[in-house]
């Protein structure tokens, strides 16, 4: 029942659509325009960079406090919270079941739960996006990365296998960008 009860907080606080809000304040519809998706990356390209520097903070926030604050009650339960706060994003309650690519809100359960290894992920992330200027690259590469950097630095098991199945999510959310990034129609997102 516990790990019902964390799953629903995390899914209700992930859940929350910051981005499809600040687009709203700023008199954008932001799944009609871009790339339709609620993420920080399409605030950034419809409202600015500022607007999506926002949402960007708060989607990590919302995956980061409430992992955080479980996992200082069970390790097991934190990741139950996270699991669940990133399918929220995925999957929002708030926007019929239509959300975002949950990469920003991963980044903030890992951070609440093994903050090293995705800090040394969100630096690789950075370097690829810098050398490639490609979110979708730079976010998937860091996904696929944080389950092999949190086995080499001997997190708890259950940690890595969280990693894996957030990794799993991302790629499969990413498909359509893979296919762009294939054909060579992916947009490159404006560094200036």
């Amino acid at each position: 029942m516990n790990f019902v009860l964390f799953f629903l907080i995390g899914f209700l606080a992930g859940g929350i659509p910051f981005g499809f809000l600040i687009g709203k304040l700023k008199g954008v519809d932001i799944r009609k325009a871009g790339s339709g998706n609620i993420g920080a990356a399409n605030v950034a390209r419809l409202c600015g960079k500022k607007a999506g520097g926002v949402a960007f903070l708060f989607d990590v926030v919302k995956g980061f406090l409430p992992a955080f604050i479980v996992a200082r009650y069970s390790i097991n339960y934190g990741i139950t919270t996270g699991v669940g706060a990133v399918l929220g994003h995925m999957f929002t309650p708030f926007l019929k079941f239509r959300g975002g690519k949950g990469v920003s809100t991963a980044l903030g359960v890992f951070l609440g739960l093994v903050p090293v290894p995705v800090l040394l992920c969100f630096g690789i992330w950075v370097v690829v996006l810098l050398g490639f200027r490609y979110v979708s690259l730079a976010s998937m590469t860091a996904a696929v990365c944080a389950p092999v950097l949190i086995y080499f630095m001997k997190r708890p098991f259950p940690l890595f296998l969280l990693a894996i199945v957030v990794a799993c999510l991302i790629l499969v959310r990413h498909i359509s960008n893979i296919k762009r990034l294939l054909k060579g129609k992916e947009p490159k997102f404006n560094l200036h």
